[in-house]
């Protein structure tokens, strides 16, 4: 390990690994260059090598893409090409060990100011974290850039959630019936067990349970262009089968085996989402929401009907407390009903100082 000076009065260090030169660089200072030598050491003993930190971005990027389109979901791919896409030039020039926290927070600042939604950052973000990871996992570099760095929060109106109530979760479940009452069927059984689309494409014969009470058990997902593939989380859960949608859950499985999927077509095929949306018109008996906002209305449900929120949590299959407690929000509270019931009393009514001043 040297650090020595230069001619022209600048730093130079290199970095050894036995007799065979690594790499060097150039700096003003000799603390530069000394705290340079010492990252790089310890990286290099880490197992990284600086020399695999001289590819550009966008070769490295390049690389990536092409794995990431024969291991992720079709839907995941399509956003993780949105890396190539929306990161600047400048950055993808650079070589990989030289991006820092600095440079990934300026390009989120540049895709903000240029009209880009915060949410569409947040996937990019997760993109571009997953591409250093994988950086990180093949030795180019020692540590992910992108961890430290969040999205500046946007002062945007975001998209919020619109599940139906369950008065209106009924009137669609009646309008869907007489597009195709199999399909009806099976969106209300949706928009009581929380399912995501690709569960449900994924939900076998099998996976319905009885005991100790009706439910399904959540295994796996089927993202449409893909192969099966694990739950979003990665592990299973077991959702419960109100009895509102159980006598159809049977009726589904009626002269399937447990293998057989329990959510087709008449014909016997796999649901395949624009298909259904089409038959269904899901744009005017949607009212404008999306399929999704189906798996928003079982939590809501839920929750409207006294169960727990970390119950509701485990049959969602969220990580977080704080993801279902974005339905409380939604909903409101028993001390928001009670503070409404609470202005909505004649005046008097309560008890209170005026009760006794009426005659005044």
């Amino acid at each position: 390990m040297s650090v020595s000076k230069t001619p022209n009065g600048r730093f130079r260090a290199r970095l050894k690994s036995g007799r065979v030169n690594v790499a060097s660089k150039v700096f003003d200072t000799k603390r530069e260059a000394t705290a340079w030598l010492a990252r790089e050491r310890a990286a290099l003993v880490g197992g990284v090598d600086p020399r695999a930190g001289k590819e550009r971005v966008r070769d490295a990027v390049q690389r990536w893409l092409l794995i990431r389109s024969t291991t992720v979901a079709q839907k995941t791919y399509r956003a993780d090409q949105d890396v190539e896409r929306l990161t600047t030039a400048s950055v993808l020039n650079l070589h990989l060990s030289a991006v820092s926290g600095r440079e990934v927070a300026r390009v989120f600042e540049h895709l903000l100011a240029s009209g880009l939604v915060e949410s569409s950052v947040v996937r990019y973000r997760a993109s571009l974290s997953s591409f250093f990871g994988w950086c990180v996992r093949e030795k180019l570099i020692a540590t992910n850039p992108v961890t430290a760095v969040p999205v500046p929060k946007s002062s945007e109106e975001r998209t919020e959630m619109n599940p139906f109530t369950e008065d209106e979760l009924e009137t669609a479940y009646r309008a869907w019936r007489e597009q195709n009452a199999r399909l009806a069927d099976i969106l209300l059984i949706l928009g009581w067990t929380g399912l995501r689309w690709g569960e449900a494409r994924a939900m076998t014969v099998g996976d319905v349970m009885e005991v100790p009470a009706p439910g399904l058990i959540v295994r796996r997902s089927a993202p449409e262009g893909i192969a099966t593939k694990a739950t979003k989380s990665g592990r299973s859960r077991r959702v419960p089968i109100a009895n509102r949608v159980l006598p159809i859950v049977e009726r589904l499985k009626v002269g399937k085996k447990p293998g057989d999927l329990l959510f087709t077509t008449e014909a016997g095929s796999r649901l395949h989402r624009s298909a259904v949306l089409r038959t269904m018109r899901w744009e005017r008996t949607g009212k404008g929401r999306r399929i999704h906002d189906l798996r928003h209305t079982a939590a809501c449900l839920w929750l409207a009907r006294g169960v727990d929120v970390s119950t509701v949590q485990s049959w969602m299959g969220h990580a977080s407390i704080a993801t279902t407690n974005l339905y409380l929000h939604h909903l409101g509270t028993g001390a928001d009903l009670a503070g409404l019931e609470r202005l909505n009393r004649a005046p008097g009514a309560t008890g209170g100082p005026s009760a006794g001043r009426t005659g005044e």
